[in-house]
């Protein structure tokens, strides 16, 4: 089996995240990109880059082939290049349009959980860590 040209790490409690990831996989059709649900009981960071649970919910990281961690637009870039739809975030590299889409980005993830009626980020490592104790 061959190494994933992208490793994507995700919410999995988040209705938005998991729409995009189905969306992801039914066009990796050469299985380019592997998927890891960061709000599984069984992630573990030193696997993947030390990339702690509280810095993956606060925004999206992805690792590439080389090691390099990936985030936030880079990510969305990187991953429909992926799949064949690079295209869609090209503009992303444009100077000016890249800045502008990077801080919509930011305040995006600021509020991704109030807006999928999410628990706060504070609360969700309090029950991660809980459950780490089990």
């Amino acid at each position: 089996m061959t190494k994933a040209k992208l490793t994507l790490l995700f919410d999995g409690g988040c209705p938005l995240c998991l729409r995009e990831v189905k969306f992801l996989r039914s066009r990796d059709t050469l299985k380019n990109i592997s998927f890891v649900d960061i709000d599984s009981s069984d992630y573990e960071p030193d696997i993947y880059s030390g990339i702690s649970y509280k810095d993956a919910m606060g925004r999206i990281h992805a690792i590439n082939e080389s090691g390099e961690i990936l985030r936030d637009v880079t990510v969305f870039r990187e991953a429909y290049r992926l799949v064949g739809l690079g295209w869609i975030y090209a503009p992303t590299r444009w100077p000016v349009l890249g800045q502008l889409i990077n801080q919509v980005y930011k305040i995006w993830a600021q509020w991704r959980l109030p807006l999928t009626r999410r628990p706060s980020l504070e609360q969700l490592c309090k029950e991660k860590e809980f459950c780490k104790r089990k």
